[in-house]
């Protein structure tokens, strides 16, 4: 059944993948979700060797200079904004748009905090002398933490777009499977900050 037939009827239980073009969507999504895991691959192994390294510079010690409170705090944020783009879905499935809305900006809310807290460790790492510049592991460690966050930018900036067009266009089976696909990619944000947390912040502390 074609998708503009669905548009225009009652929505099945799952809308994002009542037509084929949906299902290619999420198909063609998982493959892209798999180059861009090779890409955090290369950052993260780029990372690890230089962080044998970080002593090269006269920037100030990463086990002293992180401060693991302001990153569990972040943490906790982005973790929750996955439980409400969940939530956003789940809604979705109950044809449900205004709390599709809901939910999702709320995800965008969180994750734009979330950028917040980011940028004032950033500007609190610059003033104790550790800049992209200062070593080896401090360039890796701001591409790194960086390229992860532009991706949080970039999903909220996405998210907020498919709110504007559920607003306009309401839920069909053409908008479903766009905002399944960004709840996908909000999740795979969300998993990559789970290992920078790990990898950079607590491995730099015990490590």
């Amino acid at each position: 059944m074609s998708a503009t037939h669905h548009a225009h009827g009652s929505l099945p239980a799952e809308p994002e993948k009542a037509t084929l073009e949906g299902r290619n969507k999420i198909l063609g999504f998982w493959l892209f979700l798999g180059g861009e895991t090779v890409l955090f691959g290369t950052l993260f192994a780029t990372f690890l060797g230089y962080n044998n390294v970080k002593g090269i510079g006269d920037g100030p010690d990463p086990a002293h200079l992180f401060d693991l409170k302001l990153v569990a705090l972040a943490t906790l944020i982005l973790l929750v904004s996955s439980l409400t783009s969940v939530f956003a879905v789940q809604a979705m499935h109950r044809h449900d748009k205004s709390k599709m809305l809901l939910w999702f900006g709320v995800t965008v809310v969180l994750g734009l905090a979330f950028l917040g807290l980011e940028i004032y460790e950033f500007v609190h790492y610059v003033h104790e002398g550790h800049t992209f510049s200062t070593s080896a592991f401090s360039s890796a460690f701001y591409t790194l933490v960086g390229f992860h966050g532009a991706h949080v930018l970039f999903g909220s900036l996405w998210i907020a777009l498919l709110m504007l067009q559920l607003v306009k266009k309401g839920l069909t089976v053409v908008t479903a499977p766009k905002c399944y696909v960004a709840a996908l990619y909000w999740h795979f944000v969300d998993l990559v900050w789970v290992f920078i947390f790990t990898v950079v912040y607590l491995m730099s502390k015990v490590g």
